[in-house]
């Protein structure tokens, strides 16, 4: 084993996984989980060698975050230093993986969190429609098409801003949208005629906006109200106030936002009789075992609604009187 600064590794680490095409906002979560660690491992990271890091080493320094760190954070580190370690041991840096011996906490099981309310989706989509939303530059055509994206299309946050102008394709009637998911798990979702009208009403609405824009196949779908693509911020904030404007941000899961409009739209397949598999390819999730938690969660909000049905109270009554 050769003697490599810790600081090396991670660089080389990050030039490994180039091919594979993180996004932004990935790269900058794995930088910020492995200089968190580091830095708990010694005062010195610019003098830190790869074979210091030990199992004692690494136990203590975790401890140390998860002090500080909620779960779901020290999860997501657990898992970095995981695959930066592997790394290590592929290229001849290390003899083994010492996170073998780091305890870590158990991944949550998954709980969706879809609207609530059986009409809800259908009184956001009218309120997005009808302009109910009292922006400083309303857009209307916007509005629906985001809150469309992730009730009929179950798109998250950055798949949204990741669309392009050509992102639909396809003859009339028979179109798709293809999506930039998750880990570079690309799909294609079947759309009805009725999102191709939503889509074009959008595109015209840009046109007249913004009539000196130059378009290219390149071009990001969704805009900002000063015709540049619009930031995750900004997408969070147009979809809360979607919420407030329709009056139903009361039936948002804490939390949720605009990832409620993906859920529900996951929740809706499994009620409707959708299978595993075709959840994980309509939604681009990387387990089958995520796309079944949804139809285990809707086997146990039906139970749930049944068992609440009065009359179950009045056969308490008839045989235990």
């Amino acid at each position: 084993m050769g003697d490599m600064l810790v600081l090396e590794a991670q660089a080389a680490f990050f030039a490994a996984r180039r091919p594979r095409k993180d996004s932004p906002h990935t790269t900058d979560a794995y930088r910020r989980d492995l200089a968190g660690i580091t830095a708990l491992l010694t005062d010195d990271p610019g003098n830190l060698e790869v074979d210091e890091l030990t199992a004692p080493a690494l136990r203590t320094a975790f401890g140390a975050f998860a002090d500080d760190h909620a779960k779901s954070s020290v999860l997501r580190a657990w898992s970095t230093w995981n695959q930066f370690l592997t790394f290590c041991v592929s290229d001849g840096l290390l003899a083994g993986n010492p996170m073998g011996a780091v305890a870590r906490p158990k991944t949550p099981p998954l709980s969706p969190k879809p609207l609530r309310g059986e009409d809800t989706p259908e009184r956001l989509l009218k309120s997005a429609a009808d302009g109910d939303r009292r922006a400083r530059d309303p857009w209307p055509e916007r509005d629906l098409l985001v809150i469309a994206l992730g009730l009929v299309a179950g798109l998250r946050s950055a798949e949204m801003r990741t669309l392009t102008t050509d992102s639909l394709a396809g003859r009339p009637g028979e179109m798709r949208l293809h999506v930039h998911g998750k880990g570079s798990r690309d799909r294609s979702i079947p759309v009805e005629p009725i999102m191709e009208r939503i889509i074009e009403a959008y595109t015209d609405s840009c046109e007249r906006r913004f009539p000196s824009r130059r378009i290219t196949r390149n071009t990001k779908l969704l805009l900002d109200r000063t015709g540049d693509p619009i930031g995750r911020g900004g997408l969070e904030y147009l979809v809360k106030s979607c919420y407030r404007w329709a009056g139903l941000h009361d039936r948002v899961p804490a939390g949720a936002n605009l990832h409620a409009l993906r859920h529900t739209f996951a929740t809706r397949l499994a009620e409707d009789g959708a299978t595993a598999s075709e959840i994980m390819a309509l939604l681009g999730h990387a387990s089958l075992a995520t796309s079944q938690n949804y139809i285990e969660a809707t086997g146990r909000e039906r139970r749930a609604a049944t068992a609440s049905n009065r009359t179950y109270q009045t056969l308490d009554k008839v045989l235990d009187p």
